[in-house]
């Protein structure tokens, strides 16, 4: 965040709504040092899909979650506060081949905010499937793939806690974990800080 003696009302009332967040049992959610330049304020989030939780043969994910706050509300933004996000899941090589599989990813990010409520505008991103093969040292790897999502909206007003919700269930969707309807969810603010 950047150097200020005190937080903006707006900001401070967005980073609440944010810490009280409930995210699924699955999700190892922290605090982490925000991206400096972006805005005058900031907060972000890492997420990764615990392997304690999620067994050992699962597909694991990560992601990523960013807070802006710029009072003066850049024209682009279309309002003082912005969110990027950053969604990341191994596949199956087969599926990571699919035609349509960044459309369905970027599905799983609108639905799963439509779900919650997250009220938002100028929504933008992109959903980018990478599939590798190993060579010379690296041939023992075989073949991968992997399904990336980038996207950042406009929230329309400081009550950013379904937004937060709503990444949290991508980053599990694209781990490969079913969609949840309130079981199993933990209040982010019992979790802030120190990632393993």
């Amino acid at each position: 965040m950047a150097e200020s003696f005190a937080e903006p009302p707006a900001f401070a009332a967005a980073v609440a709504a944010v810490r009280s967040a409930r995210l699924r049992g699955e999700l190892a959610v922290t605090e982490i040092p925000a991206p400096s330049g972006l805005a005058p304020y900031a907060l972000a989030l890492a997420a990764d899909v615990s392997p304690r939780r999620h067994g050992e043969d699962s597909e694991l994910g990560t992601g990523r979650f960013v807070l802006l706050y710029d009072p003066v509300a850049p024209d682009a933004w279309g309002g003082p506060f912005r969110v990027v996000c950053f969604a990341q899941a191994p596949l199956e090589t087969e599926i990571g081949s699919d035609p349509f599989l960044a459309d369905v990813a970027w599905s799983w990010l609108t639905d799963a905010l439509e779900a919650r409520g997250a009220r938002y505008r100028a929504a933008s991103g992109t959903a980018t499937t990478i599939l590798s093969t190993g060579y010379g040292e690296l041939a023992h790897q075989g073949d991968g793939a992997q399904l990336e999502l980038r996207a950042s909206w406009s929230p329309v007003d400081a009550s950013l806690r379904p937004h937060v919700e709503g990444w949290g269930e991508l980053v599990c969707m694209m781990a490969g974990l079913p969609p949840v309807s309130g079981e199993g969810v933990a209040v982010l603010s019992a979790r802030r800080m120190g990632r393993e």
